[in-house]
């Protein structure tokens, strides 16, 4: 049967010769997404990341960062970096973030610790892409690495800094609340390397502090930055980080609901978490989804739940926010009986397909590992047409829904005009330099705003002197 239905398929020529696979489907509400699997064989796998290049970044744990077309599975590994303890256990390599301005600035920012546990430290390094490897690594940060608790998770900001966690290497707190140190941080930084002017501390990097072991960030509505953050053994936190603000660790756990706590959240400032998990769940890495491809996941926080020590309550959890961003209206929890360290995930922005990194069964990760898709196959993406999208424009494209950044506003570019127009790219040739007609021009015995208006043309009006 397999021999004849081989040569079924040469002798049909140029006519379709398929077969039939089952595959996984996962109901979320009406959606229907199917699984499959983007890549398997990676070892510890601990960011995912969707790349400007349309490819899918990931770092291992054990130093390698493999770059995967997400069309076709297609691997390489770009960059493989020596790492404490072979990454077998939580440090090795970490965080890793790309350059907003990709096109003339192919860099890799990436997170690392070498050394041993106990003489370790982790760098924060950027890299060179040149098409086929990460090269010219260039240390911006350090600072010292531990067994345990090292974050990191980077986020690129949209005025071009870059914010790192980092944890309290286990020292029990004593660094999270210490100012002059980095550790138990959220830290920002410039893409050099150098410490931004406006950062809340003059010369620091520190952008908040108290923290444990924040292991997941992301952006979402209206630039709220959140971060996952492992708890001791009772609330694992979700926050909001807020420049200059305490978030309480040693000190606070959860929300402020003791009498010391109390105490101590009024006297430092202390910012709450939005929400809190109980015992820990093991919090991990997260991306804001508000994609139209899975509706019932829009406004949303993908959250990766490794599980816990014992490896009970791994899942991805899907946190539902208000319309402003700034509370968690409810939890659903998604693929659970994979029973699965879920490590990170990332979103397609084209498909709105979300790409799981799984990291084994049990504490603190074992590998081989796969990196699992689910996409919901029914939505279809919509074409692309460039073209100027700003109606007020002169050369608006009205089928235009990709704003190629060629939008014409004519207009008085002499900034000494009295109608100058500041957005204005094209010349108009038309600049007003006094005004040519009386200013009472609508004659009603005052001058008023709606006069000068008028003169200067802001109703397609002008008056004859």
């Amino acid at each position: 049967m397999k021999n004849f239905l081989f040569i079924s398929c040469l002798f049909t020529g140029f006519l379709a010769c398929s077969f039939s696979f089952a595959q996984t489907t996962h109901q979320v509400g009406s959606t229907t997404l199917t699984e499959s699997t983007l890549i398997s064989g990676i070892n510890l796998p601990w960011e995912v990341l969707w790349g400007p290049d349309d490819h899918v970044w990931v770092t291992s744990r054990q130093g390698t960062v493999t770059r995967i077309n997400p069309e076709t599975g297609a691997s390489t590994v770009v960059l493989s970096k020596a790492v404490m303890n072979g990454g077998s256990g939580e440090p090795g390599m970490l965080g890793m973030a790309m350059d907003p301005n990709w096109a003339s600035t192919p860099k890799v920012y990436i997170v690392y610790c070498s050394g041993s546990s106990f003489n370790g430290t982790e760098y924060l390094s950027s890299f060179d892409w040149n098409g086929s490897s990460l090269v010219n690594e260039q240390q911006l940060l350090s600072l010292q690495a531990g067994g345990i608790h090292n974050g990191s998770r980077l986020l690129v900001l949209p005025d071009n800094t870059l914010l790192m966690t980092t944890g309290d290497t286990g020292d029990g707190g004593a660094s999270s609340q210490n100012i002059n140190s980095l550790k138990g941080k959220v830290l920002r930084i410039n893409l050099d390397g150098s410490v931004p002017s406006d950062n809340p501390i003059p010369g620091s990097y520190v952008y908040s502090f108290g923290h444990r072991n924040p292991q997941g960030l992301c952006a979402g509505p209206g630039g709220i930055v959140y971060s996952s953050e492992h708890g001791q053994s009772n609330n694992d936190e979700l926050n909001l980080i807020q420049p200059n603000r305490n978030y309480g660790w040693p000190n606070v756990e959860g929300v402020c609901n003791s009498s010391n706590e109390n105490t101590f959240c009024s006297a430092n400032n202390v910012a709450e978490p939005v929400f809190t998990w109980s015992p820990c769940v093991a919090v991990n890495g997260m991306e804001y989804y508000n994609h139209p491809a899975i509706p019932e996941w829009q406004n949303s926080i993908l959250l990766s739940v490794l599980g816990g020590l014992g490896g009970q309550y791994e899942r991805l959890s899907v946190m539902h926010l208000n319309e402003e961003g700034t509370s968690i209206t409810s939890e659903v929890q998604y693929f659970s009986s994979f029973n699965q360290r879920v490590r990170d995930v990332c979103v397609n922005p084209v498909t709105g397909a979300v790409y799981m990194a799984l990291n084994g069964g049990s504490y603190p990760g074992s590998g081989p590992n796969v990196i699992k898709e689910f996409r919901n196959l029914d939505y279809v993406p919509p074409v692309l047409v460039a073209g100027c999208t700003y109606p007020g424009a002169s050369n608006y494209d009205a089928a235009a829904n990709d704003d190629d950044g060629t939008c014409q506003f004519a207009g008085c570019l002499d900034s000494g005009a009295l109608n100058y127009i500041a957005w204005a790219n094209v010349d108009s040739g038309a600049c007003v330099y006094g005004a040519f007609c009386p200013e009472d021009v609508n004659a009603d015995g005052a001058v008023t705003v709606g006069d000068l208006l008028q003169i200067l043309g802001a109703f397609g009006q002008a008056c004859s002197g």
